[in-house]
């Protein structure tokens, strides 16, 4: 069963109820006793979650949990797009602060924070009457996750924000300053997710709840923060709660993770919930549930990620560099969880190339088509392409968008854990338990194997003719967690250009790569063979697509975060 499969109704009426007055001078002033009011409709449980499911359904705007982060995903060294779709500024790092996407993400963040404060405004004030159990505490415990999440979203997408602790009254309570990452971890992302921490459950207990926000969320997203701030044994200490809880365990079939069967599984810790059957809309964006609206409660990221072939506009493409670093990802003969096939289960779960293993959109390898035009590899993750002939005419789906998921956790503690204590030997295990997961070789298999060294599985085999082999140590392992393990592992999942920011390797790596991509370039006739069908392992056709070309000479500190969105400056007189 879908978390609120019945209720994900936005009530935007609490939101302009806020802002309702009376003209004094009026001459009629009759009240409707029908009408609910901020006096009338405080009044009960079921109430209090009913204006709570609007706050998850804020989840659902495709800026946030769908389709538009396709204009993300194309900013790291993960993805590429072409000049003629729109993400394409997003890949070159030339937009500005008037593009939609960034005046729609600041938008819908804030809808969220609104509804939340308007849960949280209520429910300080709330008889405890009016509750049964620690539902009250539950309630607010999830707003307040829920307003940290999508500060926190805030926060890292354009550097900070403008603090809204409470609802707005008056026009100077909307005209604030822009405030910093730390201001905003302190006044409200840090102590809210504390609170949600402590009165949270670990696991809801009634199947209908499933998918609603818990301690392990809260403790995930706590424990981000840290990792972010460089607060190394916080973030460890963290991570390892979650860990040890026993609450979640790697699915041993990680596609669980990208489609719509086997949703909020035991990977997951904090999923948004989508449905195509329920309410799939029409073509074009999306949009939150509202009164008397149109509403949608499906996903259009299956249209930005499938392939132009079966009904979608393939405008997240995988780089080269991702499509080589995972036919590299070398299968484990000792693991069977591949079942004997060539490409580990990560990558086929992940990406569709030419001549692969399985089904793609029901056509096996020989009759797939695509892969022209410099396009060497397709988007899996996200598409229908494992039950559908081709993506719905809607453009849409009802797969379900995980925010947080184990693997994730597993990463960021190998990640602390290195950082704190220079403990590489710990971080290599944790690493290895995603590695075998995938079923590829680990690094300790590698290093048993090669007295006790492993191959720096980031640089391209076709470009420089070998991967060196490097020892294992803090600094290699840095190395292979930030260009490898957490790129092929959690890629198009909404995290790696803030990792590459957080980490401060943009520049290096859009160097590296456009690098590679000079190359490709000089040697696309002789040694790629681009026009006459390409060679292994990309079988590269028809020309060399420059992902990288204009991102590296366009990069500096200020492309870490989208600017502020021009109609906010134009209306909050304190920016």
């Amino acid at each position: 069963m879908k978390l609120f499969k019945n209720k994900i109704l936005t009530l935007t009426f609490l939101g302009c109820l806020v802002f309702m007055g009376c003209d004094e001078d009026s001459f009629l002033e009759e009240i409707n006793p029908n009408a609910i009011t901020t006096d009338t409709f405080w009044q009960s449980e079921a109430q209090f979650n009913s204006a709570l499911t609007t706050v998850y359904g804020a989840l659902q705007f495709q800026s946030i949990s769908g389709g538009l982060l396709q204009h993300e995903f194309v900013m790291g060294d993960i993805a590429g797009t072409e000049s003629w779709y729109r993400p394409n500024a997003f890949r070159n790092l030339s937009y500005n602060n008037t593009l939609y996407h960034i005046t729609d993400k600041w938008h819908e963040l804030y809808i969220g924070i609104f509804r939340a404060n308007q849960v949280l405004e209520f429910i300080t004030t709330a008889d405890e009457s009016l509750f049964t159990g620690n539902a009250k505490a539950e309630i607010e415990g999830q707003a307040r996750f829920l307003r940290a999440f999508f500060y926190f979203q805030l926060a890292h997408t354009y550097g900070g924000g403008v603090l809204h602790e409470t609802v707005p009254q008056t026009d100077e309570d909307f005209s604030k300053p822009f405030s910093s990452i730390d201001e905003i971890n302190a006044a409200i992302i840090e102590p809210d997710l504390q609170f949600a921490i402590n009165n949270l459950p670990q696991v809801w207990s009634d199947v209908n709840d499933t998918g609603r926000a818990t301690w392990g969320a809260a403790t995930t997203l706590l424990g981000k923060v840290s990792l972010y701030k460089k607060e190394w044994t916080q973030a460890a200490t963290l991570f390892k709660q979650v860990i040890d809880s026993g609450v979640y365990s790697l699915t041993a079939d990680i596609t669980d993770n990208f489609w719509h069967e086997n949703e909020f599984n035991s990977e997951s810790i904090f999923e948004v919930n989508y449905s195509f059957d329920l309410s799939p809309g029409a073509p074009g964006a999306a949009v939150d549930d509202t009164t008397n609206a149109t509403g949608a409660e499906s996903s259009t990221l299956s249209g930005a990620v499938g392939q132009l072939n079966y009904g979608a506009f393939n405008t997240v493409l995988a780089s080269y560099n991702l499509h080589e670093m995972l036919v590299n990802d070398e299968v484990d003969p000792n693991n069977n969880i591949n079942n004997g096939n060539v490409e580990s289960k990560r990558m086929n779960a992940t990406i569709a190339v030419r001549g692969m293993e399985g089904d793609y959109y029901g056509f096996d390898a020989t009759e797939v088509r695509g892969f022209g035009f410099g396009q060497s590899a397709y988007v899996k993750k996200h598409s229908n392409w494992y039950h559908l002939s081709a993506e719905p005419s809607l453009e849409r789906s009802g797969i379900n968008f995980r925010h947080m998921r184990y693997a994730d956790v597993l990463l960021m503690y190998a990640e602390a854990v290195l950082e704190a204590n220079n403990d590489y030997t710990t971080a290599i295990q944790y690493i290895d338990m995603v590695r075998a997961r995938a079923g590829v070789i680990t690094l300790q298999g590698y290093m048993d194997a090669n007295g006790g060294m492993f191959p720096q599985l980031h640089v391209s085999k076709q470009v420089h003719g070998s991967q060196p082999m490097v020892a294992a140590s803090t600094e290699n392992v840095r190395t292979h967690l930030q260009r490898v393990e957490r790129a092929v592992e959690l890629c198009f999942e909404g995290h790696r250009w803030k990792d590459l920011v957080r980490w401060g390797i943009v520049q290096e790596v859009f160097n590296e790569l456009k690098a590679d991509e000079v190359w490709r370039e000089a040697n696309k006739t002789d040694v790629l063979q681009v026009g006459d069908g390409g060679v292994a392992p990309l079988f590269i056709v028809e020309r060399i697509r420059p992902d990288f070309f204009f991102a590296a000479d366009n990069y500096d500190v200020s492309k870490n975060y989208f600017p502020i969105p021009n109609t906010e400056i134009q209306t909050n007189k304190s920016l």
